[in-house]
């Protein structure tokens, strides 16, 4: 991928006096300790931090709860095409981060009216989606998945659980034939994965997207693809082929750390342990705790300014990119003065974002479905379970935006596998 940037971008100079005092916002402390990482943020700078990102790139992280719905929601002033950032003329074509802020023609970086042309046709797709028979599908889904190594009573359940779920969830959304699922799954794993074959892998996501469209358009079925191209938007093969991407792409790492990260505070915590047996009663406790308080979707690339602002005191120059501290939004002490009040029935959290490029209703109820499933049937079918290392030795995965573990390794009564109907 090229940088997009236009000659006469200029950054931040080194030394630039808005970015005395930046903090890294990379390394191991910010994977082992985000929390106290964005408390030692907040104290130092309050809701709006000068930062560095890998390779000393300036920019500007939103911590306070206030300031980020603030900036969420004023997409005139904050916006979303990345082609505004005034830093591009320091940014290497391998940078790290290149695939989060270089500019692709999917819905993620349109504005304004084209952006709730395309919006609006995949949220109608999803809202027709049937929650119930969705429900009934992830069991199936999850029953599958826990039937290949339930006799060995151990597993990761990173890898074989959680990972897996919400691409073949969104297959079958997609009405993907069973015989095409298995090699799109792995592809897209290895696109989010990066690395070595990644553009390979992404090429035949395109490559698939495309015959599914070419399928959906000769036998519509009860799938979003048929949706999306009957849909008055009108949206072209490449506005579809990208945005049934982000679909499938952007929640499937957010949604498979939201297992993993329940399953480890069920498995680790003892006011979720006690009730393991029957499972069900805390597993929905368990997901909105984890979303305040272990956010799989800690930060988010980003915003840019539009023109020069202010921002909790802070002077914001045209162009300049802005982070979206999510995790550390959702633990403002401003707006969350009283922690011991718990997460009970508050769904105020920011894990999925605000404003016009937040996630796509229904998007976010569609993947607490998901997730719902995922964990009761697992707990369902392996009441014993329980992790297989000490809770202190789960390491977690290296990853600016995300908050997931790498495994999840435990151990159970291998359960005996009955022969499914269907």
């Amino acid at each position: 991928m090229t940088n997009p940037h236009s000659p006469d971008s200029t950054a931040p100079p080194a030394g630039c006096p808005a970015h005395a005092g930046a903090m890294p916002l990379y390394g191991p402390r910010l994977q082992q300790e985000p929390a106290q990482v964005y408390r030692e943020m907040r104290r130092q700078h309050g809701p709006v931090v000068p930062i560095v990102l890998e390779g000393d790139v300036p920019a500007w992280l939103v911590i306070g709860y206030r300031e980020l719905r603030h900036v969420l929601g004023n997409s005139q002033l904050f916006a979303r095409d990345s082609r505004r950032w005034n830093a591009w003329d320091r940014i290497p074509s391998d940078w790290p981060l290149m695939a989060y802020v270089g500019y692709q023609p999917s819905m993620l970086f349109t504005e304004g009216a084209e952006h709730q042309r395309r919006a609006g046709a995949v949220s109608d797709a999803l809202a027709a989606i049937d929650q119930f028979e969705l429900r009934t599908q992830c069991e199936r889904i999850a029953d599958e998945l826990i039937d290949a190594f339930a006799g060995s009573g151990r597993a990761d359940l990173m890898a074989r659980y959680a990972h897996p779920m919400p691409l073949l969830a969104v297959a079958r959304m997609f009405g993907l034939p069973d015989s095409q699922t298995p090699g799109l799954v792995g592809d897209v794993s290895a696109t989010l994965d990066g690395g070595e074959g990644a553009m390979e892998a992404y090429q035949r996501v395109q490559a698939s997207m495309q015959r599914l469209l070419d399928s959906k358009r000769e036998r519509p079925g009860p799938d979003v693809p048929s949706r999306l191209l009957a849909h008055p938007a009108g949206l072209t093969d490449e506005e579809l082929i990208q945005d049934l991407i982000l679909v499938m792409t952007a929640g499937q790492d957010t949604t498979a750390n939201w297992i993993g990260n329940t399953l480890r505070l069920m498995l680790t915590d003892d006011r979720f342990a006690v009730t393991l047996s029957g499972g069900r009663r805390s597993a929905g406790q368990a997901l909105n705790e984890v979303l305040w308080e272990d956010s799989p979707s800690q930060n988010s690339l980003g915003r840019w300014a539009v023109r020069d602002t202010q921002l909790a005191g802070q002077r914001i120059e045209a162009g300049d990119a802005l982070i979206l501290g999510l995790a550390a939004a959702n633990s403002d002490p401003e707006v969350r003065s009283d922690f011991s009040a718990g997460t009970a029935g508050n769904h105020a959290h920011m894990s999925f974002g605000h404003g016009e490029h937040g996630c796509p209703h229904p998007a976010p109820e569609i993947a607490e479905v998901i997730a719902q499933a995922a964990v009761e049937v697992l707990l369902d079918r392996l009441p014993d379970v329980m992790l297989a290392v000490a809770a202190d030795a789960l390491v977690w995965r290296p990853s600016l935006q995300m908050r997931g573990l790498s495994a999840l390794p435990v151990e159970f009564t291998p359960a005996y596998v009955t022969a499914r109907a269907g």
